[in-house]
């Protein structure tokens, strides 16, 4: 029987709210998609880490544009990272990283992180809790979705979901989330597909069985006994226990590092042979309106420490990984709900903008930078956004794809529109795409006039199939699609007339399968 037909004539799983030693979860119980990744280690027994950067992460003081550092220290002088401070990278000299990230820039140059730039989406919403909510649940900015793309994921394979179980062929919680109540991230049409353990703590309270004392008083005594039958009908304590100490050793890990502390039970519970596979941890502060940096030296201050701390703790993380044999089985990606303004502010801050990286870590992730540096106008002002040139949807596409061999109908119905497929998983997990790393992405699309006032010819290359060429404004915002049909492989030029539009900056972004180019226009009046 084939793996797809197995996952989908198996009877689904069941989810139970419960207590954890007086932590309220909501856990996923067994799950016959992770027995087929059990029964299947060959080519699927991997585990997915979600690190959420909670607050808009500045992308451009974490990826650095080298090859347009004039232009990116003109745009914010007071907190622009000195060149001479710039972590450089192999094989790389036109991009680095902020000086804190020491471990993330050895991960790179040891072959074991990829940075997908300006990851973003045609309509960039700018407000925390909307933004988050749009990444979490794989939707478009104008459309509310009540479910998580992974909780679809899981409730493609298992329509039936949920019915016969918990069974001892799968005892383990399908997703965790540490650190949170769990998130949009993992629900489902019908309920959370997470257990959520609320912060470290909880875990090695479940871990070492100890309880949280209710207080002394007739309702603690009443407390206490319901945790106590809650605990006789939990049905994963045990499990995560047996996981737990079945990896008590482990490397050291930084101290007084909330990430790292989450990542750290994460390699516990997968060399533990928890069959979970998709983690969620966090760690906020990145809403750098004011102070992002200090005054008088820009390497250091709010953001750095919330970098170094990033870098600190995913190098000890993947370091732990190796020392335990699993790190082939691990991949890990950063997101955060939108990133900051080009420009900075008078506050030695930057305020809520668009498109921002996201960094891939992982043995098996195929190395290195996707795509291009944001461009940056030598004149900005403080409106000027990146504009992105992968969306986020993708990287959410390509990790089902590569990672979890999804087909393309799963991909169709999870992510529910069609997304390009990124190299950013070494092929051979799965059936995918070639590596288009070793295809060009520069040149493919061009304008002239440029700077122009009023229609510039927009020359483009397709290599076949769908073409889409989109014009993208200051804001990063998507307002007119000048092409988006199939089309036969060959070079095409089309008008562009900007009848209608303010004079200024825009971006011409084309996508060709897993191909993208996205250079800066300018009309003039």
């Amino acid at each position: 029987m084939k793996r797809r037909d197995f996952l989908r004539n198996t009877l689904p799983a069941t989810i139970l709210p419960a207590f954890v030693n007086g932590h309220t979860v909501t856990a996923l119980s067994s799950s016959p998609w992770l027995s087929a990744l059990t029964n299947f280690a060959a080519d699927t027994d991997h585990v997915l880490v979600i690190i959420q950067m909670n607050g808009g992460n500045d992308g451009l003081n974490m990826v650095i544009p080298l090859d347009n550092y004039a232009n990116y220290h003109h745009a914010r002088t007071n907190i622009a990272i000195p060149e001479n401070k710039i972590l450089k990278l192999n094989g790389n000299s036109k991009t680095g990283f902020h000086p804190a990230m020491t471990g993330i820039q050895e991960l790179f140059n040891n072959g074991k992180m990829a940075v997908v730039q300006s990851a973003g989406y045609p309509q960039p919403n700018l407000s925390h809790f909307r933004a988050t909510d749009i990444w979490m649940s794989g939707s478009e900015s104008n459309e509310v979705v009540n479910t998580g793309w992974v909780g679809r994921y899981l409730n493609y394979e298992f329509p039936n979901f949920p019915s016969g179980y918990p069974n001892t062929s799968m005892p383990d919680p399908l997703a965790i989330q540490i650190g949170s109540v769990s998130s949009l991230t993992f629900h489902g049409p019908a309920m959370g597909m997470a257990m959520s353990i609320t912060n470290p703590t909880s875990f090695y309270n479940i871990v070492d069985d100890v309880q949280d004392p209710a207080p002394a008083t007739r309702a603690g005594k009443e407390l206490t006994f319901v945790r106590e039958i809650a605990r006789q009908t939990e049905l994963f304590a045990g499990s995560i226990k047996k996981a737990a100490g079945n990896a008590a050793q482990q490397l050291p890990y930084p101290d007084n590092n909330i990430l790292a502390d989450q990542l750290k039970i994460v390699a516990r519970l997968v060399k533990g042979g928890l069959k979970t596979r998709v983690y969620m941890v966090s760690y906020t502060g990145f809403d750098t309106h004011s102070m992002q940096t200090e005054q008088n030296d820009p390497t250091i201050g709010k953001h750095a420490n919330l970098l170094k701390e990033l870098s600190d703790a995913v190098k000890a993380f993947q370091d732990d990984l190796a020392f335990l044999g699993i790190e082939d089985r691990v991949i890990s990606f950063t997101f955060s709900e939108f990133g900051r303004r080009i420009k900075s502010n008078f506050s030695i801050g930057t305020d809520h903008g668009a498109a921002a990286p996201m960094l891939v870590f992982g043995s098996k992730v195929q190395s290195g930078i996707l795509g291009n540096n944001p461009s940056i106008p030598s004149n900005i002002d403080v409106n000027i956004n990146i504009p992105h040139q992968y969306d986020y949807r993708s990287v959410y596409a390509s990790i089902l794809e590569k990672w979890f061999c999804a087909d393309s109908t799963a991909l169709q119905t999870v992510l529910l529109k069609n997304f390009q497929s990124l190299p950013i998983i070494q092929d051979g997990l799965c059936n995918g795409i070639d590596d288009i790393n070793k295809k060009s992405s520069n040149n493919l699309i061009s304008a002239y006039p440029n700077p122009f006032t009023t229609q510039t010819n927009v020359k483009y290359i397709t290599q076949g199939g769908h073409t889409l060429v989109q014009v993208i404004d200051c804001m990063g915002r998507v307002i007119k699609y000048l092409v988006d049909k199939e089309q036969i492989g060959n070079t095409y030029t089309i008008p562009f007339d900007s009848h209608g539009l303010a004079a200024g900056v825009y971006y011409l972004r084309l996508q060709n399968g897993p191909l993208q180019q996205v250079i800066p226009v300018l009309k003039t009046k």
